[in-house]
């Protein structure tokens, strides 16, 4: 992800679009945790004191983290993930390896893949990612980089070296600031000067261990593979409104936008979910839940969003309560080849999952808005 807590704090808050923006705990303590790249551009660093950044760029908007959000997003951006592939590996809440070598027949090119991930977090999450496609783990995470913000960088693998030696010995994974002393000592600038030095020379001047290893990298290998987490238990997604919202239908509509959007993470993810929660939060701040079990596990937007709509009715708020934050989530996820279907002799069988699915092979190919239902046109459109 780009910017990854700022991104969410700013699709929160459309009003920071284009402004500095700093994550991070307050006090004499407290430390950068994200910034946005209008920060970024005025010297504002992860990790750097938030009383030196407050120094450096006053005019930035601080804002408290809100981990509880974050774990959330990032569990809704690991199921479009595993929608792909189930060799996933998260290296952290925004970040993660992909090994789609499996999920070329049925998807289509690596480079198409990136672009339909990439589509489908900024439709789903409203924020960005930037991918790199290679043969290695290291290049990948390297094209990653290279390619932010909000970009797709693909390195095939006859021109791995071209992209790698080019590169400063910073780059290589293991080359610290001491590491880096040693190399410049010895006159080595670049991935490729490494790539160029004797494997023999590079063990006795850093260590047999760690001349062998950069050694590698500079010649692109890395053999290490994806391995593969253990998915996530539930998915949703939610939204903050930017002024406080006490009508019914207005707040109804939401819940249907968000189900549809948990619905579709419920199909990346290849799962059924058995559980609704809704989430309301009040002008006040005060946060109240209330959750339904359904006697049968699901991944149509309906039936989400009729239960989330009841949900909504039985906690009393639908009398003009002023809201500031809505939110649809499911729990209980079970994959949908171990789910079972109670079928009820004289009922017409199911046919939204395969409308839906539908929609979402329309909206891969031809972008997230090419289908809406009818409720969430805006009247201008």
């Amino acid at each position: 992800m780009d910017a990854f807590y700022a991104s969410v704090e700013i699709r929160d808050r459309p009003a920071l679009a284009g402004r500095p923006v700093i994550v991070g705990a307050s006090g004499s303590r407290g430390v950068v945790l994200s910034a946005s790249y209008e920060a970024r551009a005025l010297g504002i660093r992860s990790a750097m004191p938030i009383t030196r950044a407050r120094r450096i760029c006053p005019q930035a908007d601080f804002i408290a983290p809100r981990h509880e959000v974050y774990g959330r997003v990032s569990a809704e951006v690991m199921a479009v993930f595993r929608a792909v592939t189930p060799q996933v590996e998260p290296l952290s809440l925004d970040e993660a390896f992909l090994d789609v070598s499996g999920s070329v027949r049925r998807l289509g090119r690596p480079a198409r893949i990136a672009a339909v991930i990439r589509a489908t977090i900024a439709e789903q999450q409203g924020i960005t990612c930037s991918v790199g496609v290679a043969p290695s783990k290291f290049v990948a995470k390297l094209a990653s980089a290279h390619c932010k913000p909000d970009g797709l960088l693909v390195v095939p693998a006859d021109r791995v070296l071209d992209f790698l030696h080019p590169l400063p010995v910073g780059a290589l994974w293991g080359v610290g600031e001491r590491t880096g002393e040693e190399l410049a000592r010895l006159g080595l600038r670049t991935v490729g000067d490494i790539a160029q030095t004797p494997v023999a020379t590079l063990q006795r001047e850093l260590g047999q261990a760690a001349g062998s290893h950069l050694a590698a990298l500079a010649w692109g290998r890395d053999e290490r593979p994806v391995v593969a987490a253990v998915p996530e238990k539930s998915v949703g997604a939610e939204e903050t409104f930017a002024a406080d919202v006490d009508d019914p239908e207005v707040i109804r509509r939401e819940l249907l936008r968000l189900a549809g959007r948990t619905a579709r993470s419920l199909r990346a993810s290849g799962c059924v979910a058995r559980t609704v929660v809704v989430k309301l939060r009040l002008a006040n701040f005060r946060t109240i839940t209330r959750s339904r079990t359904l006697r049968e596990p699901t991944e149509v937007t309906s039936v989400i969003y009729e239960t989330a709509c009841a949900l909504y009715t039985g906690s009393g708020l639908d009398r003009r309560a002023r809201l500031r934050l809505v939110g649809v989530r499911v729990t209980g996820l079970t994959p949908v080849a171990t789910a079972g279907v109670q079928l009820s002799l004289g009922e017409p069988a199911p046919s939204w999952q395969q409308a839906e699915r539908a929609v979402d092979r329309i909206a891969g190919r031809f972008g997230p808005d090419a289908v809406r239902r009818a409720a969430l046109v805006e009247p201008h459109e």
